[in-house]
C-alpha cells in the first residue's frame, strides 16, 4: 500500500507560480513511479507529467510542457510539480499517482492515488 497527500494548491493568477507536493508513505517510495493528474470542472481526469521510479525519465502532457516541472525525492518520499506560467486553463484539482510501473501512471491506471488539492488560475 502506498498513501498519497497533496498539498500546494491555492489561488494564483494567471502568469504566477504555484509548487504542488505530494508525500508519500507506505511502500518504498523508490520503487513506485510517480505522477500527476488534473480534472478541470465538467472535463475527464487528464494526465498532466510523470516520473520514473529513479527520476531519469519523466513525460509531460503538451499542455504543460516548458511550463510545468516534475521532479523527486526518493530521500524525504516526495514528488513536487512545479507549474510556472500558469493560465486559467490550467484551473482544477491536481491529483498524485503512483504505481510500480511507468505505462500504468501514463494510462491513468496508476494503483494509488491521493484526495487531490485544488489549483485555482485567475485570469
Amino acid at each position: 500500500q502506498v498513501q498519497l497527500v497533496e498539498s500546494g494548491g491555492g489561488l494564483v493568477q494567471a502568469g504566477g507560480s504555484l509548487r504542488l507536493s505530494c508525500a508519500a508513505s507506505g511502500r518504498t517510495f523508490s520503487r513506485v513511479a510517480m505522477g500527476w493528474f488534473r480534472r478541470a470542472p465538467g472535463k475527464e481526469r487528464e494526465f498532466v507529467v510523470a516520473v520514473s521510479k529513479d527520476g531519469g525519465s519523466t513525460y509531460y502532457a503538451d499542455s504543460v510542457k516548458g511550463r510545468f516541472t516534475i521532479s523527486r525525492d526518493n530521500a524525504k518520499n516526495k514528488v513536487y510539480l512545479q507549474m510556472n506560467s500558469l493560465k486559467p486553463e490550467d484551473t482544477a484539482v491536481y491529483y498524485c499517482a503512483a504505481d510500480e510501473v511507468v505505462p500504468a501512471v501514463l494510462a491513468g491506471r496508476s494503483s494509488y492515488w491521493g484526495q487531490g488539492t485544488q489549483v485555482t488560475v485567475s485570469s
